[in-house]
Formats: structure tokens, sequence, C-alpha cells
């Protein structure tokens, strides 16, 4: 397939090349390596995965607190995301690619597949952000839809009714469904737009998938004598307290009615140069504190990460006012809500889909 082109605008080429030396300047200014803390981390964090399994584990008989611990797993594991594969895909945590390449297959450990969400968030996301049948972010499940200019069918029209009831099934379906469809359904977006998978990633894609559930549930029923209900109720737990953090953190960046979902032309051009085109699709959150800078990965300065995917997110703070500073000069579209308002604008955008409210408009 033709990939999407972006509107070629030299003016926007300009500004963005002033933007980007603004910003260089800015972070080489700082005088600490903070991507340390990361690294730190890169240990940190999972090992305080495999501690709570272990303590869960070998306190079995302690009910209580063999729930506790794989609820307290599915927090890590988000925190896993935010702190090391995000930064890992993008290369931001060591020099070495080898020692990122490590870290980013963690993530097969925990249910995942590296593999595949690399190719979803480099060559996908960040290439197409809200762009339909390109950006496998807002890649259509059937029961909710995303983009406005769809029309909504059967029962998307009560999306907004029922949402809150599948949102925490998310890493279900990441794990069962969404995973194998992208290795083998070609109708998905990741193998209509960059073609076959090697027959080696597919079969360590099932590998690990397997492992996964066998240290999960299998382990603890055959060798510490859980009980089924047990073994499989804390993971289920887990796995919903894993689902509903991920998407108070996911939901609030890009799929809401303030941001653009642009419209391929007939000749797949884009509306926007693709400075705009970040600005136009994505916002920022006004929460900043410590929590959000340490240990949530500064996703609240997700425009920084578009703009500036190459720094790790220890730098986001001074690049976020950079971009704030030069967008109010150069009356580009910067947003930033508090993370309740996104929240809530993201319930609206489900609610005018389902009402086709753009729809009707386009009509």
């Amino acid at each position: 397939m033709e990939k999407p082109i972006y509107l070629k605008d030299p003016e926007d080429a300009k500004l963005f090349n002033e933007l980007r030396k603004k910003v260089n300047q800015r972070v080489e200014a700082i005088p600490e390596n903070r991507d340390i803390y990361i690294q730190i981390k890169a240990v940190i964090l999972p090992l305080s995965y495999v501690g709570l399994y272990l303590l869960a584990v070998l306190n079995a008989e302690r009910h209580w607190l063999y729930i506790l611990s794989f609820i307290l797993m599915g927090i890590f594991l988000v925190l896993i995301y935010l702190n090391l594969i995000h930064e890992a895909a993008h290369n931001n945590i060591y020099k070495s690619k080898k020692l990122n390449w490590l870290v980013l297959h963690i993530f097969d450990f925990v249910g995942a597949n590296s593999y595949i969400w690399k190719k979803r968030h480099i060559v996908s996301h960040h290439a197409y952000p809200n762009v339909d049948g390109w950006d496998t972010d807002i890649e259509q499940s059937g029961l909710l839809l995303i983009v406005p200019w769809i029309k909504a069918k059967g029962i998307q029209k009560y999306q907004h009714k029922f949402f809150f009831l599948v949102y925490p099934l998310y890493l279900f379906n990441w794990m069962f469904i969404r995973d194998f469809r992208d290795f083998f359904d070609k109708d998905r977006v990741i193998l209509k737009t960059q073609g076959s998978i090697p027959v080696v990633e597919k079969i360590k894609m099932v590998g690990y998938k397997l492992f996964y559930f066998f240290y999960q549930i299998v382990v603890p029923i055959v060798f510490f004598k859980v009980s089924i209900g047990l073994a499989l109720g804390a993971w289920f737990l887990q796995v919903i307290s894993a689902s509903i953090f991920a998407l108070f953190v996911l939901l609030p960046l890009h799929p809401l009615p303030d941001n653009a979902f642009p419209k391929l032309s007939k000749d797949n051009g884009l509306p926007f140069s693709w400075l705009r085109h970040q600005l136009e699709v994505t916002n920022d959150l006004k929460e900043n504190n410590w929590l959000v800078r340490n240990v949530l990965g500064n996703f609240n300065f997700h425009v920084a990460h578009h703009l500036f995917p190459n720094y790790s997110y220890m730098y986001y703070n001074e690049i976020t006012e950079e971009i704030e500073k030069f967008a109010k000069e150069h009356g580009l579209a910067y947003k930033r809500f508090p993370l309740m308002t996104a929240l809530s604008k993201h319930r609206d955008l489900l609610k005018q889909n389902a009402n086709n409210a753009y729809y009707i408009l386009e009509e």
C-alpha cells in the first residue's frame, strides 16, 4: 500500500527546525544525565514484579496476600510499560541498542509481545497518529467506534452506555485476540501496511504466551497447591487492575473530540504538515507532580514525546515548556487538559460517535 503523505509546507518545516533548535539547546544545558534514573528502574521494576510473584506463591495459604500480590503485579506491569518498554522501543534508556532490545523483551514475559508492539508503536502509531487505516491504536474493534467520521453500526450506537464494562477487559483482548490477529489476520493494519511477519516471530509469540500462562496459573496450582479458583481469580484481578490503570494513562492523550482524526485524500495525502499533524492529534495533561514525572513516566507530556521521541521522558518537563511557549508565539494548536476533563472528553467522543454527530454534519 502507498503510504500517506504529509502536506509539504516549507514554513512549517522552518518552524519545526526552529523549535528543534530551541529544544536541543534547552536539553543540552541540563548538566546531569537523567537517563540513569530510568536505568535504575530497569532493574528495580522487573525485580519488584518478580518479588511480588514470589511473595504470592510462597504465601499461597494466605489468600488475601496472594490476591493482593497479583493485583500489585498488574500495577507494576503498567509501570514497567510506562517507564521501560515505551522508552526501550525508542532506544532511550541505554546508548546500546542491544541493551534497549533486552529491556523491550521484558514485555514478552508479562503477556504481551515486544515484536508486534514495536511495529504498532513506532511504524504505525508514531508515523501516522489518529489516521484511520494506519494507526493501530485507533483500529476499530467492532464494539467501540473511535474514528468520528465512520458511521456507527449496531451495538456501537450504545457504546457510551456500556464502554465502562468493556474497558476493564482491555488487556484480555490484547493477550488473547489483538496480538494473534495482528500476526495472522491479513485485514489488520499491521499486515496490510507492513507486509508479512517472519515465522520465527510467530513461534516466539506463541511460546512466550504459553510460558506466561504457565508461570501465572499452572505453577501456583501444580507446585504450590493453590486452588484453581484462587489462581484464576487472582490472575483475573491482576489483568483487570492493569487494564483500568493503563487506560487512565492511554485514553486522555489522543481519542478526544478536541483532537483531529485526519482523513486521507484520494491521492493518499494528509491535510496537515508533520508538525501541525502531531499538534492537531495529540494533547497534554495539566497534572505535573513528582508522581507523574518519576513514577508514571511523564505520560502527561505526550506532545513532547511525539515531536521529540529521541529524548526520554526525563526531559519532557523542559521540552514541554519550550513547546508551549513556541506554540503561543506562532499560533500553533497546543492543547492541555486536566486528567478528569480529558477522560470526560473521551466519553463525549464515544457519545458523539454513537449518535453519528460528525457523520450527520458531513452529510
